[in-house]
């Protein structure tokens, strides 16, 4: 897993995707974490019960709204957000290209 030359991605399978906020304490990163989990697991075990489905769901967006994921951006100098958009199709590219090559020379080796 890459993270972006700035911090405000990771990137997987191609894609970014919003990094936790920096700015959260060890403690709160810890919490939102575990909310995260449990959540996640509350998804895993609606399935077919749309109203346990929906309530879990709920909980996962609060979660990763909480790390800073999704919602308002955690940056405050007024960039874009990128987030869920391919990185070849950002002011990535570049890194990206650079980055995925090194990796590829670095296999054949």
């Amino acid at each position: 897993m890459l993270t972006t030359p700035d911090g405000r991605y990771i990137v997987v399978k191609g894609r970014l995707w919003r990094a936790t906020s920096p700015h959260l304490s060890a403690a709160q990163k810890s919490q939102a974490v575990s909310e995260l989990m449990a959540a996640r697991r509350a998804v895993a075990a609606a399935a077919g019960r749309a109203d346990a489905l929906r309530e879990a769901r709920r909980r996962v967006d609060l979660a990763k709204r909480s790390l800073g994921e999704r919602g308002p951006v955690w940056w405050t100098d007024g960039a874009p957000d990128y987030n869920r958009r391919m990185v070849r199709r950002s002011p990535y590219a570049a890194w990206y290209a650079a980055m995925t090559a090194d990796a590829g020379e670095a296999e054949q080796r």
